[in-house]
């Protein structure tokens, strides 16, 4: 019989995946100890390289599904290993091979309604700019400056549409040219392609891309640090390059020049949690806080783990979409770091870390309260 196909080793498997840094890996153990995961639970990445390097990976294993791609690891990694590749390498053959575990099936469902709808919601694509009905918003066409991508959450979740409405308002009170793409923009995709699905990722990716040249899109402005991260540092593998900005920035270039202005002052204490999308991975850290300053007349009080050591809210990595029990969630220990610090609102830049955060918020202790809020919904409050 001849063989038509060798059979390939894992490990050449995983480098064809982009996980090939698992070569440099000498064990020393820092991803381990760095691990949020590591707070709540066992767990060690440090296993999964290893048995990467041998070619021994389970790939029904849930451990590889943990990964938050928060990308605390790779940046204190001596030997320039990239784990978030190496995990999301195992996870395209998961993908290649239909093995998901029980816990990870909510990752199909999303897949599907982001191929179908365009949204992880299974929600009617034509409904994706319904948010902004009644805020006489117009139509982006090309020689508008700026096109706000609202993203999923934005557009369909009921908490976050509330965000994408201030910025709205925001925008207009500053006298900025934007406009939107409604039921036209579909999910960046950054979150289904951490998950190893990458057929979905380039549809979705190559569907926006064309959108956005069709309508003559330079400028986007965007709220989602998931969505300014995939538009900044991964479209560009299709040789689409747009000029991005992070809604965070945009709000202290207006301060800055006097084109939006507070009328009175926000009088709750304030701490800043740092998304790992808009922080540790794109080094957006000065000009949230610069905002807040503006808006508090002080410093920002700051918790525990901030700036490049913020403590992840368990959200990337498409665990958004998962469940995770209750005793093992990032954000029940960031909401406590927040009340230690005396904190009466915890403000954020993120849709996933508002979402975390507002459902461990059901859980506090009787006695402790603590508001969750996007910064845009902070600048409103006091325009």
């Amino acid at each position: 019989m001849d063989t038509l196909e060798p059979i390939k080793e894992i490990t050449d498997i995983i480098k064809e995946n982009g996980g090939a840094s698992f070569q440099f890996c000498y064990q020393c153990g820092i991803c381990d100890v760095v691990c949020p995961w590591n707070r709540v639970r066992d767990f060690s990445m440090r296993r999964i390289v290893r048995q990467a390097t041998f070619g021994l990976t389970d790939i029904e294993q849930e451990d590889i599904w943990r990964c938050t791609t928060c990308g605390t690891c790779p940046q204190r990694c001596p030997r320039g290993v990239n784990q978030i590749e190496v995990g999301v390498s195992l996870r395209r053959i998961a993908n290649e091979y239909d093995v998901f575990p029980e816990s990870v099936a909510p990752v199909i469902t999303a897949g599907g309604s982001l191929m179908a709808e365009g949204n992880p919601f299974n929600m009617e694509r034509d409904k994706r700019g319904d948010w902004a009905e009644g805020l006489g918003l117009k139509t982006f066409t090309e020689g508008t400056e700026f096109l706000y991508y609202t993203g999923c959450y934005f557009s369909y979740d009921p908490r976050m549409k509330k965000v994408a409405v201030a910025t709205a308002k925001i925008l207009d009170q500053a006298g900025v040219d934007f406009g939107i793409l409604g039921a036209r923009e579909v999910c960046c995709g950054e979150s289904i392609r951490k998950t190893g699905n990458e057929e979905a990722f380039k549809s979705l990716a190559k569907e926006n891309i064309k959108t956005f040249i069709d309508h003559g899109v330079k400028k986007i402005l965007v709220s989602s640090p998931h969505c300014y991260h995939t538009f900044t540092n991964e479209y560009p593998e299709f040789n689409a390059i747009f000029e991005i900005v992070h809604m965070s920035e945009f709000l202290c270039e207006l301060l800055d020049t006097g084109r939006l202005q507070s009328t009175k002052a926000f009088e709750k204490k304030v701490t800043y949690h740092d998304p790992c999308y808009l922080g540790r991975h794109n080094g957006i850290f000065d000009a949230p806080r610069a905002v807040l300053k503006h808006v508090l007349g002080t410093e920002v009080t700051e918790m525990a783990d901030y700036r490049e050591n913020s403590l992840c809210c368990g959200g990337g990595g498409g665990r958004i979409w998962m469940e995770t029990p209750k005793g093992e969630r990032f954000a029940d220990l960031r909401l406590q770091q927040a009340i230690d610090v005396g904190a009466e609102v915890l403000v954020t830049s993120c849709p996933y870390c508002i979402t975390n955060f507002t459902d461990s918020s059901l859980g506090l202790e009787d006695g402790q309260v603590l508001e969750i809020k996007d910064i845009t919904e902070i600048v409103q409050e006091v325009m």
